[in-house]
């Protein structure tokens, strides 16, 4: 179709589609001037809408999308200023751009106010109009771009992506909720891979806080010499190779909230100097002398009893009282087995998507295995198996065999009887030497189920459970990590 200059219809409008191009709505009742407008955008890329008065550009603005509106101020109908307000009103978030062969201080002023970002004086630079029309597209796009990524971030970790509708998850997704919309320090207990990362940030996204930073640290995985930097921030010269200022985290989750994972980790030194920005929400940077206000919210978690650590004259006492103003315990998985085939199911979909493998089931039996093994690793042993298993399986269904060898300990003839001390059938009696044999694979399955075995025993203190399987803390923390068990 082509614009005639006698006709009242408008051009150029694109079927809207999910992934659309910008529209441009060009409104001017010249028809010169509407012609190579709408070449010159269209040929940058744009959707290009032309209307010949005010009166059809506010038919389009009332039916279609428009995302950026350039219009003549001066027509005979309806003028460009009210055609801006027909347009701010239809969509508050429109870029909006103004010509006028008559310059006008008043109008233009009248224009700005309404929300036009500029205006042109014709005859103007096509290029000029070209870049300006460029830059503001984009920064719309990115600024659209941040509100749903926001959105995803907020639903990423709202409710919905914590799994479980047993009685113990029931009670935390109700504890969450109450305790969301408050600012005080919060204090999450319980085994390794029970998630306690995604409830604090179930926690932060739900809070008032939540368009803020959320700022995590694990205390245990960053040397002890290098925690307080990484916490507080250092200056230029505080120690050798600090060549410049540097913000530490507390300062980086600034109105928002700080997550402190495996607190009990954490050194007498480290912990005196957090109960202090606890007491007066101040903290110096490590070699300076300026105090820095820590607007922050706090929420702890740790695997260990801290009670037990303060008995021992591990964790201060006062550290103690001051970070568990509210206790939130997560339920290890063999105490919500009715949740293992909602997780089961949700890894199943989540991996076999990433994978792009037709898996789209899992077996009775397999199942059954699942639902019998004792997870000492929780959610994250229970992801990491299905993740293995969606990865092996050839069929459509996962079956049983495709599972890790210590899940199905008892091979095809019936449902795993697992004792949580029970060491697997399979690493019991030495395999056959043969074709496709990896004893790579087997060699990790039995560290990991000893390692995860040793935590279980020792309630997470990983000191103790190194001492218990006979190795070098070192060596621990390095296949600990290695396996994703803490």
């Amino acid at each position: 179709m082509t614009a005639q200059a006698t006709s009242a219809r408008v051009v150029d409008a694109p079927v809207e589609e999910a992934n659309a191009k910008p529209r441009i709505l060009v409104v001017d009742d010249e028809p010169s001037m509407r012609d190579m407008l709408r070449i010159v955008l269209r040929r940058d890329g744009y959707d290009v809408v032309v209307a010949e008065d005010g009166r059809q550009a506010l038919g389009v603005l009332e039916r279609e999308r428009v995302d950026l509106l350039l219009s003549d101020i001066r027509m005979a109908d309806i003028s460009g200023v009210d055609v801006l307000r027909a347009a701010k009103q239809a969509n508050p978030e429109i870029v909006a751009f103004m010509m006028t062969a008559f310059a006008s201080t008043e109008t233009a002023v009248e224009a700005m106010r309404l929300g036009a970002v500029d205006y042109f004086t014709k005859p103007f630079s096509m290029d000029e109009l070209r870049l300006k029309v460029r830059q503001y597209v984009e920064a719309s796009r990115l600024k659209q771009e941040n509100v749903l990524l926001k959105r995803v971030l907020n639903s990423s970790y709202s409710f919905s992506s914590i799994i479980g509708r047993s009685e113990p998850m029931l009670a935390v997704f109700k504890m969450v909720d109450t305790i969301a919309k408050t600012s005080s320090t919060v204090l999450i207990t319980g085994e390794s891979g029970t998630g306690k990362d995604l409830v604090a940030r179930a926690i932060h996204f739900n809070s008032l806080r939540r368009d803020h930073p959320f700022v995590a640290l694990n205390c245990g995985a960053i040397p002890e010499t290098l925690l307080e930097s990484e916490l507080f921030g250092h200056m230029r010269g505080a120690f050798t190779g600090a060549d410049q200022n540097k913000k530490g985290l507390l300062e980086v989750a600034d109105r928002g909230t700080i997550f402190l994972d495996e607190i009990g980790e954490m050194n007498a030194s480290m912990q005196v100097k957090l109960l202090r920005v606890l007491q007066e929400r101040r903290f110096r940077r490590l070699g300076g002398t300026d105090e820095v206000r820590a607007d922050v919210r706090v929420v702890a978690a740790t695997n260990q009893e801290l009670p037990r650590l303060v008995a021992d004259g591990r964790f201060r006492e006062d550290l103690f009282y001051r970070i568990n103003v509210i206790g939130l315990h997560l339920p290890p998985l063999r105490d919500r087995l009715e949740d293992i085939p909602l997780l089961a199911d949700h890894f199943l979909a989540k991996f076999s998507g990433q994978m792009e493998k037709p898996v789209r089931a899992i077996s009775r039996e397999a199942h059954e295995r699942l639902m019998a093994y004792r997870w000492p690793g929780n959610v994250r042993e229970l992801e990491n198996a299905v993740e293995r298993a969606v990865a092996v399986e050839q069929t459509p269904t996962l079956l049983p065999e495709s599972l890790p060898p210590h899940v199905r300990p008892n091979g095809d003839d019936g449902p795993a009887q697992q004792h949580p001390e029970a060491v697997p059938a399979d690493l019991r009696d030495f395999p056959a030497l043969q074709e496709g044999f990896d004893l790579e694979a087997r060699g990790e399955d039995f560290y990991r189920h000893y390692i995860a075995l040793a935590l279980e025993r020792t309630g997470g203190v990983q000191t103790k459970a190194a001492e218990l399987l006979g190795m070098s803390f070192r060596s621990f923390r390095y296949y600990a990590k290695k396996f994703n068990l803490r």
